[in-house]
């Protein structure tokens, strides 16, 4: 049920934001600049979370295991981060 909320709510932002970009003339590079830094900060929110609940759920289950789980876990964290950086260079390519 919950992966249906979170579909629900990237659609209706996604609808509901459209309004505003026709309102003032709004280039096309402009529109795809913000739908691609849109789609590529909620898939790295959806992974960095993915990642932290896994590693936090393995923690859990062997405390003792905390320093190899928590080393790799803030490595992907990182790797995770810096994909959704690239894909805010990359907007700021196609609106320059």
């Amino acid at each position: 049920m919950s992966r249906f909320i979170q579909l629900f709510q990237f659609a209706l932002i996604t609808f509901v934001a459209a309004p505003a970009f026709a309102e003032g003339g709004v280039s096309s590079g402009a529109a795809a600049a913000a739908f691609a830094i849109a789609v590529a900060a909620f898939g790295g929110a959806i992974g960095q979370g993915r990642a932290a609940a896994a590693a936090l759920e393995g923690i859990a289950r062997n405390p003792g295991a905390k320093g190899d789980i928590f080393t790799p876990m803030i490595l992907a964290l990182a790797l995770i981060e810096s994909l959704v950086i690239y894909a805010l260079l990359v907007a700021f390519k196609i609106l320059g």
